[in-house]
């Protein structure tokens, strides 16, 4: 059993902050994958299904994000895992929006759901950090990340979660490497090596609008003769 814990706050009135990407995040994974129905447990809404024989429980904290650790260790004591059978997916300021990165351990960087979790079940559990942009002011961050995505954010958005659940076969198996590169696909697909740009047609040759001469009739003789009329 491992747990994929998104992290984010209860209730539609934060459902599309920055903060709930993590909620976000499992709820696409459920959809795509065809895990169970959510349920109330673990002081959170809990969904389980499988990638080929590995099992997975799909956690959303319901105890608010300062207190997520609560939740998350209550479900890894019930199923007598380790830390590192967690990996918990939760939004980052100090990433670019749409950029995905993964690591294990490490400090919490004053994030209060991870903080959470550190006094919980410590620090050695896996982290998806999803990025959302910083504000530019420390002091404007808990109003940044409790405000809706902008409507410009959408489309990055969309490819960030498909990515995500794209890869989470690989990120239950452990391969970090191929689950970035699922996300990648999606965010940053590469350009085909085969497409050239287009030839520039050359612009059409300006008629020119003197009148063209009409051709002299006369013969040398004669035109030299006109010359000393």
């Amino acid at each position: 059993m491992l747990i994929f814990a998104g992290l984010g706050n209860p209730g539609t009135k934060y459902a599309r902050n920055r903060h709930n990407i993590g909620f976000m995040a499992v709820d696409r994974i459920a959809e795509d994958h065809g895990f169970g129905p959510w349920k109330a447990r673990f002081q959170g809404q809990a969904s389980e299904g499988r990638f080929g024989s590995q099992k997975v429980l799909l956690l959303k904290p319901e105890t608010f994000m300062n207190l997520s650790g609560q939740s998350v260790g209550e479900a890894m004591r019930f199923y007598k895992l380790e830390p590192g059978d967690v990996t918990v997916l939760h939004d980052e300021i100090d990433l670019a929006p749409g950029k995905v990165r993964v690591k294990t351990g490490g400090g919490h960087a004053g994030h209060n759901g991870l903080r959470s979790i550190h006094q919980h079940i410590g620090p050695e559990y896996a982290r998806v950090r999803l990025g959302v942009g910083h504000p530019g002011r420390k002091e404007a961050v808990p109003g940044y990340v409790l405000h809706d995505f902008a409507k410009a954010d959408e489309d990055w958005l969309e490819d960030v979660l498909t990515g995500i659940s794209d890869g989470a076969p690989q990120l239950a198996a452990g391969d970090t490497g191929r689950f970035q590169n699922a996300v990648a696909l999606r965010t940053a697909p590469p350009r085909s090596s085969t497409s050239q740009p287009k030839a520039k047609t050359p612009p059409p040759a300006e008629e020119s609008s003197a009148p063209t001469p009409e051709p002299d009739a006369r013969s040398p003789l004669q035109r030299l003769a006109d010359k000393f009329r």
